[in-house]
């Protein structure tokens, strides 16, 4: 199987693209799924997560309360890394098992990962190509404001918080620009995926 890490910052699209992979015949998961389940209640995540910030992250029925702990995490670097060194190896485990299936039942398929973090954790190291999805800042900034309901103060200090996009840019085996309309993001993407084809041999 050839595996494949899809990443881009906030707010950029990946989802998009992901769903355009999945519907061309890609395996498709995303790090939102395995991050979820890596801290579902009574899961080793959430334990290690609520050891570190207090009970007061966890809601009454004992589920994760993310709103709160965005709130925390995003207004301080030391307390994001922190967050990002406890999750990130259960994260990583879970999306090998993935794999690994995948790669079990589909030899010559094409399994892809889509994880906003990939490079800062070091994970893309582990896929045999990577993709990154970018945008023009103006339209990633309008997005995030959008899609998260925050001001435009608040919006920048979260795509702040990530490597900017220029950065993610320089490992990109791929890139994928998001900044046009739908169906200049599904060309590109078909291209991609029929430059991963011919490699994958399926």
């Amino acid at each position: 199987m050839l595996r494949v890490g899809l990443t881009g910052s906030i707010g950029i699209g990946k989802s998009h693209v992901t769903a355009i992979l999945a519907e061309l015949g890609c395996h498709v998961v995303d790090a939102d799924q395995t991050a979820r389940e890596a801290v579902v209640p009574g899961s080793a995540g959430l334990r290690a997560i609520a050891e570190r910030f207090g009970s007061e992250i966890l809601r009454a029925d004992g589920t994760l309360d993310r709103e709160k702990l965005g709130a925390l995490v995003f207004a301080n670097d030391e307390l994001r890394q922190q967050l990002n060194s406890i999750l990130h190896p259960y994260i990583i485990s879970r999306q090998d098992e993935i794999l690994n299936a995948w790669e079990a039942e589909d030899p010559h398929g094409i399994g892809v990962i889509d994880a906003a973090l990939m490079i800062e954790s070091g994970g893309y190291k582990r896929f045999d190509k990577l993709i990154v999805v970018h945008c023009n800042p103006e339209a990633q900034l309008q997005r995030v404001m959008k899609r998260n309901n925050l001001t435009r103060a608040e919006a920048e200090l979260r795509i702040r918080a990530q490597l900017s996009q220029a950065e993610k840019m320089k490992f990109a085996d791929y890139l994928i620009d998001t900044s046009g309309d739908f169906a200049a993001t599904r060309r590109q993407t078909e291209e991609v995926f029929q430059a991963l084809r011919a490699l994958a041999g399926s």
